[in-house]
């Protein structure tokens, strides 16, 4: 499924976003394993994690990417280059001056990290300067973000269920009907650095 993103009037992208859930880790490893090195955005993660276990997901994740992995921290501003995961029982959300948020507000689908807060409050501080990703996930969490997403005029690519560990997640974005390309697992970093590629500044 490809369909032309809901604005175009922005010239690049200031951010990636992507929400996971169950089969999570290892999507997550796919995705940032296949972006370019020099990626020009920065990555905000939000892949539901058990908050009763400190959590190893950066040095998982750093086995298969060498972009930058840590856990998010609030009142940080996003770099280029380097992922921010949500920690441990924190929704991440973006500020309306870009700086990162981490708030303990409930729980979404019964998660907290959560992808609609994050998917949100960056629809609210970039408009449409946003690719949102939804991975592999055993509820509806991201369905409501990636409407608000492309609402503001953002890129919204979701895994296809059929390569997704579980159905749940990638199947309720794409019942929104507000979805711009639905990729198998292995063509969503290709897809983004694409998206990258076409959208950047030249030099001089």
């Amino acid at each position: 499924m490809d369909t032309t993103p809901a604005n175009n009037s922005h010239d690049r992208y200031d951010t990636v976003l992507v929400g996971s859930s169950a089969g999570g880790v290892q999507g997550l490893g796919t995705l940032l394993g296949g972006l370019d090195p020099e990626l020009p955005v920065p990555v905000l993660v939000a892949q539901h994690l058990r908050r009763s276990r400190e959590t190893r997901i950066v040095s998982v994740l750093s086995r298969s990417t060498s972009l930058t992995i840590r856990l998010a921290e609030d009142r940080e501003r996003p770099r280029a280059g380097t992922v921010y995961i949500a920690p441990p029982d924190h929704h991440l959300c973006v500020c309306p001056d870009g700086v990162l948020e981490l708030t303990d507000e409930r729980p979404v689908n019964f998660a907290r990290p959560a992808a609609d807060p994050l998917f949100e409050s960056a629809g609210r501080a970039y408009g449409g300067r946003i690719i949102a990703c939804v991975l592999t996930g055993a509820d509806s969490d991201g369905a409501r973000g990636v409407t608000a997403v492309r609402g503001r005029g953002g890129t919204v690519i979701v895994q296809d269920p059929e390569t997704a560990e579980f159905h749940g997640m990638p199947k309720a974005a794409i019942e929104t009907g507000q979805v711009d390309f639905v990729r198998g697992l292995e063509d969503i970093a290709p897809t983004i650095n694409h998206l990258l590629r076409e959208t950047r500044p030249a030099g001089p």
